[in-house]
């Protein structure tokens, strides 16, 4: 008789699947107390996003004290072939209410400062469209220096026509 070799029957694997539940319930568990958590304001969170909704709600309840003074719009011829030949550039200036005069008084200072400084500029970086913050960066620093310490906020481009 020949003996017929029997295969041996495979282990069942057992405990793989109860671990595994156990372990996704505990995650999904903790990753809900933790959101809970978050947007409840016991971890600070949810403070802070009301710390910051309340004071801007202060500040919008708080009427603006400024008030705005018009550039004369500036025209000038731009150097090179380019094929644009002329610069249109209006401003204003944000002024606190008491500065004013001042303010208006030294306004032709203020043109002939962006005149000059506008004419000194490359047409290459007046054609690239994220030098606008730059130009105006630039623009703000040399009005507040010709007006004076405090006197001008901050300057508003209105209008800035490359043709």
């Amino acid at each position: 008789m020949t003996a017929v070799a029997e295969a041996p029957e495979p282990t069942p694997k057992k405990g793989l699947k109860g671990p595994m539940i156990i372990g996704l319930l505990l995650a999904l568990i903790g990753g809900g107390g933790g959101f809970f958590a978050v947007k409840a304001g016991i971890l600070g969170q949810g403070s802070a996003e009301q710390e910051v909704v309340k004071t801007h709600q202060k500040k919008e309840s708080k009427p603006l004290d400024v008030s705005f003074i018009a550039i004369d719009p500036l025209v000038m011829s731009l150097p090179g072939d380019g094929g644009r030949d002329h610069l249109r550039f209006a401003a204003q200036l944000e002024v606190p209410p008491n500065f004013v005069a001042e303010v208006e008084a030294i306004k032709p200072r203020i043109v002939d400062v962006l005149n000059g400084y506008l004419r000194a500029v490359d047409i290459a970086e007046l054609e690239d469209p994220t030098a606008l913050v730059r130009l105006r960066a630039q623009m703000l620093r040399r009005v507040q220096v010709v007006a004076g310490e405090g006197r001008i906020h901050d300057i508003l481009i209105m209008e800035f026509v490359l043709n």
